[in-house]
């Protein structure tokens, strides 16, 4: 299999876990624009991090397999959050069980 196949398959693997990941930093009372920047930036980031990974630091001077790998992640993520994790419950559950609780302000 070519690198650029493999770079594409970690891509993906790595992509429809980040959903899971994006939901502990991201808090149930954001706006959805901001949710949605939040998830881009993650899978981007997740993107970069695989091409680092899988391929060596490197495998920036390639920009194709790079582009290719990052957008695989982007998609994924997007796809796996809107078509598993979020209807089954489970990304909103995990938002909601890593917002810290609000304390009662002390009189």
């Amino acid at each position: 299999m070519s690198s650029t196949l493999q770079l594409i398959g970690a891509g993906s693997a790595v992509g429809s876990l980040t959903p899971l990941i994006t939901a502990v930093v991201q808090r149930p009372e954001w706006s959805v624009r901001a949710k949605k920047i939040v998830a881009a930036v993650m899978a981007l980031l997740a993107g970069v991090f695989t091409v680092a990974y899988e391929g060596g630091i490197e495998q920036f001077q390639h920009g194709v397999p790079t582009f290719a790998t990052i957008a695989a992640v982007l998609a994924v993520s997007q796809s796996a959050h809107d078509l598993i994790w979020k209807p089954i419950g489970i990304a909103p559950a995990i938002e909601s069980a890593t917002t810290p609780k609000s304390r009662p302000a002390a009189r």
